[in-house]
């Protein structure tokens, strides 16, 4: 279930009636992977229940109706397959391409390093412009945490902004 380094397909863009030609295959069956894993009552529609018995499942015991009621609601309608790959879809498009991205960050590495020190990179999310509350700056450093030598492997942060899962190294 690994995926190798997948890239969206071009075009596909707004207001695309084929969804499905957003994503590469090896994609698409990822996201059926977890909308099955999903759909508990295998009814082919992701509902509150559904939604309250997954998050059980992974120790999320005491989720309110209004927090599940909210979720569902993020749909236009009845969350079947299509409308949770377009949901999907439509999160993706907000992202930068990742050579973009990549060139902010190289900016701040003049030696090309691939890294960028915690120290320096939590300063700037916390002082600059749209500025990271210390909650996401702990969450930033739980999901990409730095190197011995205090180091952070912007690249690595680049491709799960743009493909949404970890690089296999």
């Amino acid at each position: 279930m690994a995926p190798k380094k997948a890239k969206r397909r071009a075009g596909g863009g707004e207001g695309s009636s084929n969804v499905f030609s957003m994503f590469e295959q090896s994609q698409i069956q990822e996201y059926k992977e977890a909308f099955t894993i999903i759909d508990q009552n295998r009814d082919g529609i992701i509902s509150k229940d559904d939604l309250r018995d997954v998050l059980a499942s992974m120790g999320q015991l005491n989720v309110k109706n209004e927090e599940l009621e909210a979720m569902i609601k993020e749909a236009s309608g009845p969350i079947n397959f299509t409308v949770f790959l377009t949901m999907f879809g439509e999160k993706l498009k907000g992202a930068d391409p990742e050579d973009v991205i990549l060139a902010a960050f190289k900016v701040l590495d003049p030696e090309g390093t691939g890294t960028i020190k915690k120290s320096f990179l939590e300063e700037l999310l916390s002082t600059q412009c749209d500025r990271f509350s210390p909650e996401e700056i702990k969450n930033l450093f739980t999901a990409f945490p730095p190197d011995v030598a205090g180091n952070v492997d912007y690249k690595n942060i680049c491709y799960v902004i743009t493909h949404g899962e970890e690089k296999e190294e």
